[in-house]
């Protein structure tokens, strides 16, 4: 269940709702898909495997901590955000070290399959159904562009969520400005009422 807080009469902002955030979604997936992959195609044993489980299960983590934290941080938020950002950065880097040393190749930006891949991240509200097919191939070449063409949209949708958190704070400011416009609110609505 997706909950978002809101206390529309105080000063604390609506925080929560991190289940909607595209950024959310598509870590999700690469968080299942993570999960599928390190479990198909790496030894159990493998340091790398629970390193890359571990990096992709932050990524998701951190986006819905910075969200419910946002309630009375946005230093937290923005902090967490980035977090969530270095961590699929470094499980980038795992899918990309994967393809490198087993002599596979990471696919360029004009091949078919990344025109696919665009189509499907075009879609309102995708699963992790619906990048199945492509996650779950047997090619291992083929699962692991697939997941990192996500990262990559990931990434872009938590880089723009950075550059929105940053606008916010500066045009609302954090919980203390917002603590004292409210209190003096609170002081003008006392002396009004008098």
């Amino acid at each position: 269940m997706n909950e978002q807080h809101n206390n529309q009469n105080g000063f604390i902002p609506v925080h929560g709702g991190y289940r909607n955030l595209r950024s959310y979604q598509k870590a999700e997936i690469i968080y299942d898909g993570t999960v599928y992959f390190c479990h198909k195609f790496l030894e159990k044993r493998d340091r790398t495997n629970d390193q890359m489980i571990q990096a992709a299960r932050s990524g998701k983590q951190n986006i819905a901590e910075a969200s419910m934290a946002s309630a009375t941080s946005k230093e937290t938020e923005i902090k967490l955000t980035n977090v969530a950002r270095a961590s699929l950065e470094e499980l980038l880097l795992d899918y990309q070290d994967f393809l490198r040393v087993r002599g596979l190749h990471e696919w360029e930006k004009h091949h078919r399959y990344v025109q696919r891949l665009r189509e499907l991240n075009k879609i309102p509200d995708a699963t992790y159904e619906t990048f199945r097919k492509g996650i779950e191939h047997d090619d291992p070449e083929i699962s692991a562009n697939v997941l990192i063409g996500l990262i990559r949209v990931a990434s872009y949708l938590l880089s723009h969520q950075l550059r929105y958190l940053e606008q916010q704070f500066l045009k609302e400011g954090g919980l203390r400005e917002r603590m004292t416009r409210a209190r003096i609110q609170a002081r003008n609505n006392d002396r009004r009422d008098n």
